[in-house]
């Protein structure tokens, strides 16, 4: 090879050209591992409402490694989301030395199976929280579960039916706003029917089949049959063909009303 300049020389460029991709990447490593580049700030995009900020700080001192260049985006995302509260987090870079963090709370739309909680995503997710508002001031105590302190409505269903649940939730309570009643309990059966409990007491039994319907006919009825009666009614029994049967307390029927 050595009575070959050509060779020779093709052999020269090709350590010509490692050479300075070595002195490159050195320069490159050298530049990024500089102490301006040191991560020396966490800003969040606004204030959390009900996120521990003791909790986020852990994160940031123990878990945040790297500088502006080598830190694992992914990794801080992940370890961010893990906390109570958090629904999606979002990191990037702000050059030279920060990170910006964008934090989007759990808001509870409902307790779920009394053991968890429902978002207004139709997701359940876990969290530690007072069911009903503090009254006590000066204690440390978990965040109230509603928005302002308000007590939350009650969702009962099988796994993975959170979501048709919270669709439903919203469509029978807009069907009962002209009666100027909530739903405070929903419940879906394993053998898909629907049961309400209104903030009047009143039960709803809707069943499998039908059930907007037949919602649709208790409410344009009610103010004309139940509305006028003298004792409150218990519970109401809207799986009849063209019509419903009411309860009374104490289990006494009041008799069916039919639509003509």
């Amino acid at each position: 090879m050595w009575d070959k300049p050509q060779a020779l020389r093709q052999l020269a460029n090709t350590l010509l050209g490692v050479s300075l991709l070595l002195v490159l990447f050195g320069a490159v490593h050298y530049t990024v591992h500089l102490p301006v580049f040191s991560l020396n700030a966490v800003q969040l995009v606004s204030s959390p409402q009900r996120v521990d900020i003791e909790q986020i700080e852990e994160i940031v001192h123990n878990e945040l490694t790297g500088n502006f260049f080598t830190v694992d985006l992914e990794g801080t995302r992940k370890s961010f989301e893990k906390l109570p509260w958090v629904r999606r987090v979002s990191v990037r870079r702000l050059f030279p030395w920060r990170l910006e963090v964008e934090m989007e709370e759990q808001v509870a739309l409902a307790s779920w199976n009394g053991t968890e909680l429902v978002n207004t995503h139709g997701e359940v997710f876990t969290a530690e929280c007072d069911w009903v508002t503090p009254e006590t001031s000066g204690t440390h105590r978990p965040p109230p579960c509603g928005e302002s302190g308000q007590l939350l409505p009650r969702f009962i269903g099988q796994p993975d039916t959170a979501a048709e649940v919270t669709r439903m939730y919203k469509v029978f309570g807009d069907q009962l706003a002209p009666l100027k009643q909530a739903v405070v309990q929903i419940s879906l059966s394993p053998r898909h029917a629907w049961q309400l409990r209104l903030d009047s007491g009143m039960v709803l039994e809707l069943g499998r089949e039908q059930a907007q319907e037949r919602l649709a006919r208790f409410v344009s009825v009610y103010p004309y049959s139940l509305a006028s009666m003298s004792r409150t009614v218990q519970y109401v029994d809207l799986r009849y063909s063209n019509g419903f049967a009411a309860y009374l307390p104490g289990g006494m029927s009041s008799g069916q009303a039919r639509q003509g």
